[in-house]
């Protein structure tokens, strides 16, 4: 009797841990999906196979209403070229790319415009 009331709870136990390695791998399938080329969002895991960003055409559209555009699309470049990214729209929006946000002058101010 005793006997049994053990291999039930090591049974039960034992299910209990196999549904939890299910849903486990269900999301690491989540994570593998492929972004939009050139954004990061938390519903999109980074890929190893990166494709170059075109960091003209997406300086230009993030600087364009920028009061002092030959330096936003400077320094946008320099960003865009070490991150691979450049946020959506014209401002705002960097926490779609962590690298472009984080990084910082010399001087500790936010680099990337």
């Amino acid at each position: 009797m005793a006997i049994s009331k053990v291999l039930l709870v090591t049974i039960v136990l034992i299910s209990l841990l196999l549904v939890e390695l299910v849903e486990a791998d269900d999301d690491n399938q989540m994570v593998n999906k492929v972004a939009p080329e050139g954004f990061y969002t938390p519903a999109y895991a980074p890929t190893y196979t990166y494709s170059k960003l075109d960091c003209g055409a997406a300086c230009e559209g993030r600087c364009r209403l920028s009061s002092r555009q030959k330096m936003c699309v400077r320094a946008c470049g320099t960003c865009c070229a070490r991150c691979n990214c450049v946020p959506p729209g014209t401002s705002g929006n960097q926490e779609v790319c962590p690298c472009y946000r984080d990084m910082l002058t010399h001087g500790g101010r936010p680099k990337c415009p």
